[in-house]
């Protein structure tokens, strides 16, 4: 593995773990100014995000001539519909990972989406994180990295399925293994078939944009169908 990709790891593992200090000092600071604590995870998140993703694009400006793989990346128009495509094909994946583990007994909903949303409510603007700089640098590490170094080694299955396995461990929510590896397994299909990195992030900024819009809009319904959809299998459940 390259250097500059070892010091990008280094960078995206020290962001996730900056909470740790970030956020108590901010605290600290903001109740030194009287300004308003609730706005300190938001606030961070937005500032510790963006640094890592300046960071790594500025690791990264010299292969950003280059589409990925080590190899001619696909045409434009290629690449644009598998890009709208492969939002489609994340969206079917993810749902149907989800009804697999609604059946094999495994509680709907995300903890993780739903801290996501909270503090996309209180503080809007950190939709930028959840939706745009979030995908971006997961796309980075997880395909552009992991995958595509594994990639170089192994066969497209063996590389897909340790990288999604690795992506859905980093979502700190192991119940929902199932759900993060299908979609990692979408994006890293993404990846190889077009040769471009563009096409995966554009996939799954789309996807993550589309699912805070609907889960945020539609909050109540979707709430509804839950319990509807738990009472059902606690029911079925009952004669098994």
């Amino acid at each position: 593995m390259k250097r500059e990709y070892w010091i990008i790891l280094i960078v995206y593992i020290a962001m996730q773990l900056s909470s740790l200090i970030g956020i108590p000092g901010m605290m600290f600071l903001f109740g030194y100014l009287g300004m308003n604590q609730g706005l300190v995870v938001p606030y961070w998140l937005i500032f510790s995000f963006t640094l890592a993703l300046v960071i790594i694009l500025f690791l990264l400006r010299t292969e950003m001539k280059k589409p990925g793989l080590n190899e001619r990346g696909s045409s434009f128009g290629f690449a644009a519909t598998w890009a709208v495509f492969g939002v489609f094909l994340a969206l079917f994946a993810q749902g149907l990972a989800a009804n697999i583990e609604r059946l094999i007994g495994v509680e709907m909903g995300s903890e993780n989406t739903q801290q996501i949303l909270n503090i996309i409510e209180s503080f809007p603007l950190a939709i930028l994180v959840s939706s745009v700089i979030g995908p971006i640098l997961e796309e980075i590490v997880f395909r552009k990295i992991i995958f595509g170094t594994l990639h170089k080694r192994f066969n497209f299955f063996l590389s897909a399925l340790i990288s999604s396995v690795i992506f859905a461990l980093a979502h700190m929510e192991p119940q929902h293994i199932l759900l993060y590896s299908a979609m990692g397994f979408t994006f890293a299909f993404l990846y190889v078939k077009t040769k471009h990195i563009l096409v995966p992030i554009f996939a799954h900024v789309a996807m993550n944009t589309l699912v805070v819009v609907i889960q945020s809009v539609y909050k109540d319904e979707i709430d509804e169908i839950i319990r509807e959809a738990e009472g059902i299998q606690n029911f079925i459940g009952g004669f098994l």
